[in-house]
């Protein structure tokens, strides 16, 4: 998948429910609240398959942005330690 290396596969996934997916599901779920409501049908009883599939579509979304968010962190946080173990004096324990 181009959207994450294959080196981001050695990180442990994140947990099924983050904030990024339930953000992402609720503003899913949301559009499909708006779209029928824009359209004057019942809001929350018209087109309940389409309020699923957004949610999920959402659900995802979010979930795979968090996946990818985590790599980007992992990724600074070793070439970071990577400096520091190059550079030593640099960072002393004493002050």
């Amino acid at each position: 998948m181009a959207f994450l290396p294959n080196e981001s596969r050695s990180l442990p996934p994140p947990p099924l429910l983050n904030k990024g997916s339930v953000w992402f599901g609720f503003a899913g779920w949301l559009s499909a609240l708006l779209d029928n409501a824009f359209n004057r049908r019942p809001v929350v009883r018209s087109g309940v398959h389409r309020q699923i599939l957004l949610a999920t579509l959402g659900w995802f979304v979010g979930y795979q942005l968090m996946k990818r968010a985590e790599y980007k962190h992992a990724k600074v946080d070793r070439e970071m330690f990577e400096y520091m173990r190059h550079h030593p004096v640099d960072f002393h324990a004493g002050t």
